[in-house]
């Protein structure tokens, strides 16, 4: 099998990388990324690709051509307040993408969604059929809407292809501590502070109502392995346990402390305005508004069962926080 990765090189190209060599090590693997790491290791046929780019296509063709299978990853989170530079890669890459597996006839396809497609809920756990029309103030959400609507455009096109898409939640490992720092807080000094405080934070002001569930990434790298071999199509959310105010309290170290939604949002609000964080508020609308997962179906149909639990990641995150831990490529945007 010869399987095309965007993204290879990031957080959760990693981990599929590492769990798709422990699977079947004969498994060709295509690696697709802005910067290909410097090292060729692992036998990986590297493509350096930027999906933003309108001369992109023949590049892309060329690397899918004679793949049984493309995992679509990569996706740009920074900089936020550049939006419409963001849209061309995140939504114009998966575009592209899409565009050239249906050209060179790859027969299926794997896309890495988000959370962020669902419409807010004050219900309980929602599965795949919760509509997914996303948060409205947040361009993170509006964009993985706007990437699953052109999947079900090539779906409807190209019935002959099979098309599968994940929805975890956060993905974490701790490989990726220093790029997620980078992302959110701004700063792998922000992140090694914020590690340093596990275990030792006397209060924990958080948005009222927070609830929140994370994933590691070699997870979700072990679900993606049982969609390429099963072949199902549509989507699976990804998720372990939820953290509420009293597992992250537990988990910090420290008693949480209600802060109420309002009075959060300005302050994310000013700080991002002051440029203090990359963070905009609408970041915290997605944490705060978003959907609580039911992975049933990943349970039934894939047998998949998370490994670790969102505490257990979570913990993993902050180690990696504490001691700037970064994997073995440089933190990529895609």
């Amino acid at each position: 099998m010869r399987i095309a990765i965007t993204g290879a090189s990031g957080n959760l190209g990693t981990a599929l990388i590492r769990a798709l060599r422990a699977s079947d090590s004969s498994i060709e693997i295509v690696g697709l990324c802005r910067r290909p790491p410097a090292a060729q290791t692992g036998g990986i046929d590297w493509h350096a690709v930027d999906l933003g780019s309108p001369d992109a296509d023949p590049a892309v063709k060329a690397a899918f051509d004679g793949c049984d299978a493309v995992v679509h990853l990569a996706w740009a989170i920074q900089p936020t307040r550049q939006e419409e530079m963001l849209h061309r890669i995140n939504v114009g890459g998966t575009a592209r993408v899409l565009r050239s597996a249906a050209a060179v006839g790859v027969p299926h396809v794997v896309h890495a969604s988000s959370l962020a497609v669902y419409a807010p809920t004050g219900a309980g756990p929602v599965d795949e059929s919760w509509p997914a029309t996303g948060v409205a103030t947040s361009a993170y959400s509006r964009q993985k809407v706007e990437a699953e609507a052109l999947l079900g455009e090539y779906q409807r096109a190209t019935p002959a292809t099979i098309f599968t898409w994940v929805r975890p939640t956060l993905v974490v490992q701790r490989n990726a501590a220093a790029e997620i720092a980078g992302l959110f807080l701004g700063h792998q000094l922000a992140g090694r502070a914020l590690g340093k405080l596990k275990g030792r934070l006397p209060l924990l002001p958080l948005p009222a109502g927070l609830r929140m569930q994370l994933v590691h990434a070699d997870d979700v790298a072990d679900a993606i392995v049982r969609i390429l071999d099963r072949k199902p199509s549509g989507a699976f959310n990804l998720a372990a346990d939820v953290l509420g105010p009293a597992e992250l309290g537990s988990l910090m170290g420290g008693r949480p402390i209600a802060v109420p939604r309002s009075v959060a949002r300005f302050a994310v609000g000013v700080a991002y305005q002051a440029r203090m964080i990359p963070t905009s508020p609408g970041w915290l609308d997605m944490l705060v508004e978003g959907a609580e997962l039911d992975s049933t179906r990943a349970r039934v149909e894939l047998d998949w069962h998370p490994r670790h639990s969102s505490t257990d990641a979570a913990g993993e995150l902050l180690d990696g926080f504490a001691d700037g831990a970064h994997g073995p490529t440089p933190a990529l945007l895609g």
